[in-house]
């Protein structure tokens, strides 16, 4: 079993545990980059060295104890390592593009007429992945959204719908159409 830490990330904020690298020096407050469900991101490291957990990471059966970044599967929540000065400058730079991109998402949800109420985007750090929050449950508008976006070209979007405790937990499973990737990726998108 390997350790697993505690980390916040996300701009509307989500904690999970990910697996610790061997030899980790580790901090609580510490800025890390951690891959997740939805890419490689930017988080917050909670627990620092003494509050760690020894609960198995991997759910594929995949070797946890590997020490060879090689060896462990790419979906593994992971801290991959502590953020540097150029990782904090690109997402102040992804964050500006965000603010500035918020106008037209809103715009292009309205042309649609999908009846969604967009409250943040965010590139994950890699920009290889759109993350639009949206104040709904998850239904088929939140599913059209992304469906909408790949269709218009806009690359890969994940549609996170948000309520009032924070982002909704979504079940895996379908296809494109049925509002989850086939990816195994617990979010709506499509790219």
């Amino acid at each position: 079993m390997s350790d697993r830490a505690l980390v916040r990330y996300g701009t509307i904020s989500e904690v999970a545990h990910f697996e610790i690298p061997p030899d980790f020096v580790r901090n609580r407050g510490d800025r890390v980059v951690v891959r997740t469900h939805r890419g490689i991101e930017l988080g917050t490291l909670l627990a620092d060295e003494g509050n760690v957990s020894k609960q198995p990471a991997g759910g594929n059966g995949s070797d946890a104890n590997s020490h060879d970044p090689g060896d462990r599967d790419p979906n593994q929540q992971s801290i991959l390592r502590t953020a540097t000065v150029v990782d904090e400058e690109a997402a102040t730079r992804l964050r500006s593009e965000c603010e500035q991109d918020f106008g037209d998402w809103r715009e292009r949800i309205e042309k649609w007429n999908l009846s969604l109420e967009l409250i943040d985007l965010e590139w994950t750090l890699d920009k290889s992945k759109l993350i639009l929050y949206v104040l709904n449950d998850r239904g088929p508008e939140s599913t059209k959204l992304a469906l909408q976006a790949a269709a218009a070209g806009y690359g890969i979007v994940e549609v996170q719908t948000v309520g009032p405790d924070g982002p909704i937990a979504q079940s895996t499973g379908g296809g494109c159409g049925s509002g989850h990737c086939g990816s195994g990726d617990s979010q709506g998108c499509c790219g």
